[in-house]
């Protein structure tokens, strides 16, 4: 795995937890020489992560937006910064950039962005692990709502069984690491 795609908030959460363990990720990322590729703030987790990867020796690109480069404030001390026109275009860089993607603690962009790369690891369009970071419990939430929709039949449990989900940013990264998807044929 040589780039890894993070998702997370540009805010700090109520737990200073957060942003800590979203720095402690960077730090790992850096140490095992995986590049950063995150949505190029300088606030918030994405703040965080962007430092912990830089602090340690590593490689942190950002991508972001022009309209959204002054409200998160785009981070001035990264290997390289994207500004492109739409969040589409965000996307679809960040993606193409990464080996693997990780959610950690956010709001609905976050989950947003996230959901739509597990969505096409479900449909075929690659087969990177995606994964959650789930500090402080927070993804636990998001696993009991695939429960539910497996239990009503939307959802086949394979697909739960796609989602990574780790409490610590080191086993997280050693599974990525080890990861081995297969492609679910979802009309069979």
């Amino acid at each position: 795995m040589k780039t890894v795609a993070v998702y997370c908030g540009s805010s700090c959460g109520n737990d200073p937890i957060y942003v800590q363990e979203a720095k402690r990720l960077g730090q790992l990322l850096a140490k095992e020489s995986i590049d950063l590729v995150y949505g190029g703030s300088n606030v918030g987790c994405m703040g965080a992560v962007a430092d912990g990867v830089l602090e340690s020796g590593g490689n942190a690109i950002g991508v972001i937006p022009e309209k959204l480069s002054n409200v998160e404030i785009a981070h001035d001390k990264l290997t390289k910064l994207h500004v492109v026109n739409t969040m589409h275009e965000r996307k679809a860089m960040m993606a193409d950039y990464a080996d693997g993607f990780i959610a950690l603690p956010g709001g609905t962009g976050t989950l947003e962005e996230w959901f739509e790369v597990f969505t096409w690891a479900q449909i075929g369009y690659h087969n990177k692990p995606c994964a959650l970071l789930n500090i402080n419990n927070y993804y636990d939430p998001i696993m009991t709502l695939f429960d539910h929709m497996i239990e009503q039949g939307f959802v086949k449990p394979a697909y739960r069984d796609l989602v990574v989900i780790e409490n610590e940013s080191e086993k997280l990264i050693q599974r990525l690491k080890g990861y081995q998807g297969e492609y679910i044929d979802k009309w069979k």
